[in-house]
């Protein structure tokens, strides 16, 4: 069996202040969404615990285990793409691009920006308890979708290019439960340099 990598899971450096997002996404959010992305079983605990169980032929504790590392790894994962995908509008947030491969994918897939903006917040609005929003790119179809996962699902059988964390934690502080505020702000500090690099490599 290939042994784990034991260098402890982390986030990547935020490559702005914790109140570059203002007043989009407030100072408060950003250290409590990102410690949230770890919440219960630390994944380096949580792999080597499976590791463990694999040496010890354990097959009840592998499937126990795997809720953890689902969620801690899809924690990990769907944060390291969230922060990334936003941007300061000093920087370029929010600037939906008027050209190039990107805009014309949004428009031969949702008509264009409003369309797509309302195909995913409508896939977040479905979001029942909490979950993640998404436009992705499904390299089966060739097409931009938009969709949701459950909980820290990560966005499996699509190139991930915008996620929207949809956690409480994620939007609380700022917009109580008014959701759609919610949505309606972090349109505005999206970075779609950033997406559409994804795109590129998809």
């Amino acid at each position: 069996m290939s042994s784990i990598n034991r260098t402890p899971a982390v986030l990547p450096e935020l490559p702005y202040a914790y109140d570059a997002l203002e007043p989009a996404i407030s100072s408060a959010i950003i250290p409590t969404d990102t410690d949230d992305a770890f919440a219960g079983v630390p994944p380096r605990q949580a792999f080597e615990d499976i590791q463990a169980a694999a040496s010890s032929s354990d097959i009840k504790k592998q499937i126990a285990l795997q809720a953890a590392i689902k969620f801690n790894g899809g924690g990990h994962i769907n944060h390291s793409l969230f922060w990334e995908n936003l941007a300061p509008t000093a920087n370029g947030g929010g600037e939906f691009p008027s050209s190039g491969p990107l805009a014309d994918q949004v428009k031969a897939d949702f008509g264009g920006l409003d369309g797509l903006k309302k195909a995913v917040n409508a896939a977040a609005l479905g979001i029942q308890g909490s979950g993640w929003a998404w436009l992705g790119y499904n390299p089966t179809t060739k097409k931009l979708e938009a969709v949701s996962t459950a909980n820290q699902d990560p966005l499996l059988g699509y190139v991930p290019l915008v996620g929207i964390d949809m956690w409480e934690h994620a939007f609380y502080l700022d917009y109580k439960n008014v959701k759609q505020s919610y949505l309606d702000a972090i349109w505005t500090v999206i970075n779609w340099k950033e997406a559409e690099a994804r795109l590129a490599k998809a």
